[in-house]
């Protein structure tokens, strides 16, 4: 159902996808980015709840089940003329030819242990997002499910950080806008 490829040269702006385990600090870069450039922030957690983009809700992993299908078909849209900024968790179910630029925050487990925690989750989606972490889950997935000269990793446990990343975004739009 997702045929209409729009490839780079067709969309007048790039997308970005911003991805990371949770408490990486998407969010916050990817709000920041697309305050400084103008571009749209789709946050699909907050899209999936909205829109009622799933099939429910897993008690054991207190999240919505994401119904990959709906939140494809609600993207494509929006993303076929650029200028997005999508900020997920999983990035393997995205049709490839949507990002320009796949950025993988990457946090250490110390902080990020830290951030889940003053977030309120359990200590069971706590530990199962650190071992996520440890075991490069999302770095691994972004290199299987898109080419490796768009997948960067950058690391995010410091405003310093977070800001030096937001800094380089927003001047890789600059110049591929």
């Amino acid at each position: 159902s997702h045929q209409g490829s729009t490839t780079m040269s067709e969309r007048q702006k790039p997308n970005i996808l911003i991805t990371g385990t949770p408490g990486t600090g998407k969010t916050s870069t990817s709000a920041e980015v697309a305050q400084r450039t103008g571009f749209k922030h789709i946050n699909v957690g907050e899209l999936v709840k909205e829109r009622s983009l799933h099939s429910g809700w897993d008690e054991e992993f207190q999240c919505f089940i994401l119904d990959e299908d709906k939140v494809c078909d609600e993207l494509e849209d929006m993303l076929a003329d650029g200028g997005c900024i999508v900020d997920h968790h999983g990035c393997d179910f995205f049709p490839e030819r949507w990002f320009d630029l796949v950025i993988v925050l990457q946090t250490d487990n110390t902080v990020l242990y830290d951030r889940l925690q003053k977030r309120g989750y359990t200590d069971k989606k706590i530990q199962e997002n650190v071992e996520c972490e440890i075991m490069m889950v999302v770095w691994e997935e972004a290199n299987e499910s898109y080419k490796p000269e768009i997948v960067q990793r950058r690391m995010s446990n410091t405003v310093e950080e977070m800001e030096q990343t937001v800094e380089d975004l927003v001047r890789w739009i600059q110049t591929n806008a």
